[in-house]
């Protein structure tokens, strides 16, 4: 964990930043696997959550104050985060979830990111402040937050987004910033299609040797949804009943405030939908996988637990990531992440799968009692075929099944089993009878 702060951001004082995290509404996009957990609760690399990805860079830049705002779904999210963060007394530091909560004075849910940070305000007050940090709880990406702090607060701006270049094909889904020569964002315009608008846009090539861009393709600044506001200036742009900030608040910022874009060329994948996640989560298997877990000088945390070693007793493994605690009998695994506790049967093959793992260890008797009932034990059972699926926590599949989306529509509902974006997702604690072909 980086703990000593450059000599360059030593007159900034870090602990008057406060950190937001937004964790999302339903998780719509996420589903099956929001189906029962927020979505900064889902599983991720095998042993993490995806929130714990920017609470983790909260903390490797120095950022102690951290407030995670939630609504749906929120035991187990309350659950990881009071096991996994712990600060002593003497630090101040904290990661605090804000669960959305009805009042005398207003009886409604978050209906957006602005609103959910206006409607906490009052919490947020209660913390001395001078700026406060906002991050999107959905997103893979390692940023040193102090560099977006220090460069906010040099540059004299009272709200600083956080930018991204990325190429023509990704402007739809992106709000595109254009800047000045101070960085200054003086154009902002929400997912454009309109190619001669996008071509008013596009960052102009002077400016790829000034940011030390190495890439010769179109390149447009699109908002990562990350922003930087002065304490005054948040007040100020939330004295309304605007909703969101990408569509809301940033445009009218842009008009009333001095608005500059810090650019950021790291690596950054969004997660929000389940054909994003399995891409990403795959890529992790990888030789060189665009985001490192294994990067030590800022490293993610997440709960800590008292696993054994996992146990592979024969079988082929290739470019796969094995946790804690898992139990591999003569199977055969290609490109798939294994999650804490997976048990995978003797002659069966997984091909790429995100397997999510189990929260416990199945005993002989409760082994012995779901036989009798005609269910597989936790886990993926014996001469059993699984190829592009998410597997989720705690399901049970059975013996000689073949799971795959070969020959099925993009989107299926069914009692055993999802497919999303051409991804069969089997739901957490569901069930696969012996036999079964999907």
């Amino acid at each position: 964990m980086q703990r000593t702060v450059p000599r360059a951001y030593e007159p900034i004082a870090f602990n008057r930043v406060l950190a937001v995290i937004l964790g999302g509404g339903a998780g719509t996009r996420l589903f099956p696997l929001t189906k029962d957990r927020a979505k900064p609760a889902v599983p991720l690399a095998g042993k993490y959550r995806i929130v714990d990805i920017p609470i983790s860079n909260c903390l490797n830049s120095g950022l102690k104050r951290v407030f995670l705002l939630t609504q749906f779904n929120s035991a187990s999210l309350h659950r990881h985060i009071s096991q996994s963060y712990k600060f002593d007394h003497f630090t101040g530091g904290f990661v605090e979830i804000l669960a959305a909560e009805q009042t005398y004075g207003d009886t409604s849910w978050y209906q957006g990111t602005a609103d959910a940070v206006r409607k906490n305000l009052l919490h947020f007050m209660n913390n001395e402040f001078d700026y406060m940090v906002i991050l999107s709880g959905d997103q893979l990406y390692r940023m040193d937050l102090r560099a977006l702090v220090a460069q906010h607060v040099y540059s004299g701006s009272e709200v600083t987004v956080a930018t991204l270049p990325v190429p023509r094909s990704d402007v739809p889904s992106f709000g595109i910033m254009q800047i000045d020569e101070s960085h200054r964002i003086v154009r902002f315009v929400e997912k454009q299609k309109d190619p001669a608008l996008q071509d008013e846009l596009k960052l102009g090539r002077d400016w790829y040797p000034r940011l030390k861009i190495q890439d010769e393709r179109e390149l447009f600044l699109a908002s990562m949804g990350i922003y930087v506001f002065n304490q005054e200036s948040l007040i100020r742009l939330l004295d309304n009943d605007l909703h969101d900030f990408g569509k809301d608040i940033i445009p009218l910022a842009i008009k009333k405030q001095r608005v500059h874009a810090y650019v950021y060329q790291g690596a950054w994948e969004d997660i929000g939908t389940i054909r994003a996640f399995f891409d990403a989560s795959l890529d992790l298997t990888s030789a060189t996988p665009r985001f490192d877990f294994f990067d030590m000088n800022a490293p993610i945390f997440t709960r800590a637990r008292f696993l054994p070693a996992s146990k592979i007793n024969g079988g082929m493994i290739e470019q796969s990531l094995i946790s804690d605690g898992c139990i591999i009998n003569r199977a055969t695994i290609r490109q798939t992440v294994l999650g804490l506790r997976s048990v995978v049967g003797e002659g069966t093959e997984l091909t790429r799968t995100v397997m999510m793992g189990s929260d416990y260890y199945e005993s002989n008797a409760s082994i012995l009692k779901h036989e009798a009932e005609g269910k597989p034990r936790v886990g993926v059972g014996r001469n059993t075929r699984i190829e592009n699926a998410i597997i989720d926590k705690n399901a049970r599949i059975g013996d000689n099944c073949t799971i795959s989306p070969a020959g099925k529509d993009k989107d299926v509902d069914h009692p055993l089993y999802f497919v999303r974006d051409g991804i069969v997702v089997i739901p957490k604690n569901g069930i696969v009878p012996n036999g079964v072909t999907i």
